[in-house]
C-alpha cells in the first residue's frame, strides 16, 4: 500500500497573498503546502482522506486517474470544501463515489452541498454513496480502518489506523483509551501547527512529546502552518525519528 501526502498545510494564519515571511517566499518546494490530505493506494482501492479546497489541483498534480472513496475526519471547510470536484471521477468512472463520514459530518455535507442531496437531481451534479462510520472498525475493499477519536478543542475529530500506519490531523488532546489504539504503529502522522500555543492544535513541542510517548518507528508532522518555519530550519530541530511531511511525499506501508 502506498500513501501519498496530497497536502500538508492549513488555512490557519495569515493568507499567503498577504504574507512575506520566509515560508511564503521560500524557493524550497517542501514549503509549498496545500491543505492537508492523503491518498491511499491499495491493491484494489484508491482512497482519499479529506477533500479540502485544494482537492481538484491535488488530484491533478498527483496524476490520480481513479477514485473509489473519500473518508472524512471532520467537517471544517479546509477538509470538505473540495467535495464538489468528485464529479470528474463520476464522469470518468460512470459511477458514484463512496463517502465515509460520521453522522455529524454528514449533516454538514448536506448543508454545504445541499444540491447534491436534493430530491431533484440537477444533471451533472456530484454523485456519491454515503456510508456512516463511528468508532467501530470498517473496511473499504481490503483495507481496514480503525477510527481514533481525538479532540480538536471541543470538536471530536477522527483519525485512522490502517495496519501499522496511523494518521491523525487537527488534534489537541487524545484520551488514554484512544492512545492505546495508536501504540504499536510503525508510522505515525500527527499535526504540528506552530511553535506558539494554540487552542485546538498541537504545537511543535506538544507534537514531539506525543510522538515520543506513542513510540512509532517513524513520525511525520502534517497540518503545518507557515508560522512553524521552513522545512529546512524545523527539520534541524527534530529528533532523528521525526520528520516534517511535505506535499508529494510517498510512503510504502
Amino acid at each position: 500500500m502506498t500513501i501519498t501526502f496530497l497536502g500538508t498545510g492549513t488555512s490557519q494564519g495569515v493568507p499567503v497573498i498577504a504574507c512575506n515571511c520566509e515560508v511564503c517566499t521560500s524557493a524550497d518546494p517542501r514549503d509549498n503546502r496545500l491543505r492537508t490530505s492523503i491518498l491511499i493506494e491499495g491493491e484494489d482501492q484508491v482512497i482519499v482522506i479529506d477533500s479540502g479546497p485544494d482537492f481538484r489541483y491535488q488530484m491533478l498534480r498527483a496524476g490520480v486517474q481513479r477514485l473509489d472513496a473519500i473518508v472524512f475526519t471532520h467537517e471544517h471547510k479546509d477538509h470538505i470544501a473540495g467535495l464538489d470536484d468528485i464529479r470528474a471521477f463520476n464522469y470518468k468512472q460512470q459511477s458514484p463515489i463512496d463517502v465515509y463520514a460520521d453522522r455529524r459530518v454528514q449533516e454538514a455535507l448536506k448543508r454545504e452541498f445541499h444540491y447534491i442531496f436534493a430530491d431533484y437531481k440537477y444533471p451533472g451534479i456530484p454523485q456519491l454513496n454515503l456510508h456512516t462510520i463511528g468508532l467501530d472498525p470498517f473496511t473499504i475493499g481490503k483495507i481496514e480502518f480503525i477510527p481514533i477519536e481525538v479532540m480538536h478543542y471541543k470538536l471530536p475529530v477522527l483519525g485512522f489506523r490502517i495496519n501499522d500506519f496511523t494518521y491523525i490531523t487537527d488534534a489537541k488532546s487524545v484520551s488514554d483509551d484512544e492512545r492505546e489504539k495508536i501504540k504499536g504503529s510503525k508510522i505515525l502522522v500527527i499535526n504540528a501547527l506552530q511553535k506558539q500555543y494554540h487552542i485546538s492544535h498541537f504545537t511543535l513541542e506538544e507534537a514531539i512529546a506525543f510522538a515520543e510517548e506513542m513510540g512509532a518507528e517513524k513520525t511525520y508532522f502534517t497540518h503545518i502552518s507557515h508560522r512553524l518555519g521552513t522545512h529546512q530550519s524545523i527539520s534541524a530541530m527534530l529528533p532523528p525519528n521525526i520528520e516534517l511531511a511535505h506535499d508529494g511525499l510517498k510512503l510504502v506501508v
